[in-house]
């Protein structure tokens, strides 16, 4: 329920982030608790927060362990804020961190709160080890007997299958697809080749490393366990090497490969938000402002669409609330689960059959300026903590604006497992 009299405006302090690692490399021996925990203890150290009490810490995973049920808040407990800031867990899978920004955002501009920390972490190292589901129910049987015969019975059941591990998937339940095999359906329908991929993978290796090198990402990247930069980024490949690759997912008619998809990764990342007035107390510096957001999902299981298409969507009902064009941004940050999504999205943008008959408009929102796009490096290069990618996107794009005054707003755009997606307008 909004409190008080008008909408207040949601500003975006700044971000942190850990470095984002290749699985099982550096941050083999930590989890989602230990990450979290790190990088909302930078943030707290970064804006002098010790002690504070913020009205709320929105964060989350899409992988994690069943004692990690409420995660954000043991982190909150051990970051350094005031034990009395609630934390809040939620989940929408690779949109996660965003939707969290766009939930701490609601709060401050309804006034619930003043201030609010959004984040996420995921990792692949840890992931949680089940077994079958007939040993759970062996388990259980047991573990219900009243006496020793009921107790010893359900043993009799037990086979050597039972002992194999079930190790957390990517296959969406709905098709039985990986989210490769789901964009390998896509490319065939939007026609993207496999070179236009390998160029964006490539484009953002390059642009990752050029940021890293001129210092772009130093106060937005706290060192962790050693490691004090992302060492998913290639900053000598070359088309050549990325044309060598073998596809991943269909090996005879496939074009996603390992190089032009976004590798599995670990780490975590968290924005501060907050009102203006809170903010100019603190004599904290505003980066930016949240000022539109929209998720969306389709009809992927049915086969009328592509699985990681919602965001087309998405940001076409944001740019029809906010007033604006496809055109009206000074970047775009387009999360690159895959160089084919990004590519099948701008190629639904510039369909005029896709905007008339699918998103209801006259005429098609058109192309953006390529240069403007994802800048500083993009989830191919830089890595995708699944959860995480969304605050890192945020907090990349508020110093973006910051920074360079002819530029008054910014596009997000997170396309997510369940054939959803999450969209954001940031302006200066």
């Amino acid at each position: 329920m909004l409190v008080g009299s008008a909408v207040r405006r949601v500003a975006i302090v700044g971000g942190v982030r850990i470095p984002f690692a290749r699985a099982h490399s550096v941050y083999s021996s930590v989890g989602n608790p230990e990450m979290l925990t790190a990088v909302l203890g930078a943030l707290v150290a970064r804006f002098e927060l010790q002690g504070a009490r913020l009205g709320e810490v929105a964060a989350g995973a899409v992988i994690k362990h069943p004692r990690d049920y409420n995660l954000t808040r043991e982190c909150v407990l051990s970051c350094g804020l005031d034990p009395r800031t609630p934390g809040l867990d939620l989940q929408r899978a690779c949109g996660t961190s965003l939707e969290a920004v766009l939930a701490i955002g609601n709060k401050i501009a309804l006034g619930q709160i003043d201030a609010g920390i959004a984040g996420g972490t995921d990792t692949i190292s840890d992931p949680p080890i089940s077994y079958p589901r007939a040993y759970q129910q062996l388990l259980l049987a047991s573990f219900r007997g009243q006496t020793l015969r009921q107790r010893l019975r359900p043993w009799l059941r037990l086979r050597p299958a039972h002992f194999k591990p079930v190790l957390p998937t990517v296959a969406e339940p709905r098709t039985g697809l990986s989210m490769g095999q789901s964009a390998e359906l896509m490319v065939r329908r939007w026609g993207i080749t496999r070179e236009a991929q390998d160029r964006l993978a490539y484009e953002s290796h390059v642009k990752a490393a050029t940021a890293w090198d001129e210092g772009f990402y130093q106060d937005l990247v706290e060192p962790f366990l050693g490691l004090r930069i992302d060492n998913n980024i290639r900053p000598g490949c070359t088309m050549a090497q990325l044309a060598a690759l073998r596809t991943s997912f269909d090996p005879r008619a496939g074009t996603l490969t390992a190089g032009n998809s976004t590798p599995l990764t670990d780490g975590a990342s968290a924005v501060l938000l907050a009102a203006e007035d809170w903010a100019e107390r603190r004599k904290l510096p505003v980066l930016a402002y949240l000022r539109y957001g929209k998720a969306w999902a389709v009809d992927f299981a049915s086969g009328r669409e592509g699985l990681l298409m919602a965001p087309a969507y998405a940001v076409a009902a944001m740019l029809r609330d906010a007033g604006l064009t496809l055109q009206d941004f000074g970047y775009y940050e387009i999360h690159e689960a895959f160089a084919a999504q990004v590519l099948c999205t701008l190629a639904a943008w510039e369909s005029e059959q896709f905007c008339r008959e699918l998103l209801g408009r006259d005429a098609p929102l058109g192309s953006i300026d390529r240069t403007r796009m994802n800048v500083k490096g993009g989830s191919l290069a830089i890595g995708h903590p699944f959860a995480a990618t969304g605050t890192r996107i945020v907090a990349t794009l508020a110093k973006l604006l910051a920074t360079n005054p002819a530029a008054k707003r910014g596009l997000v755009s997170v396309c997510t497992a369940g054939g959803m997606g999450v969209a954001a307008i940031l302006e200066s």
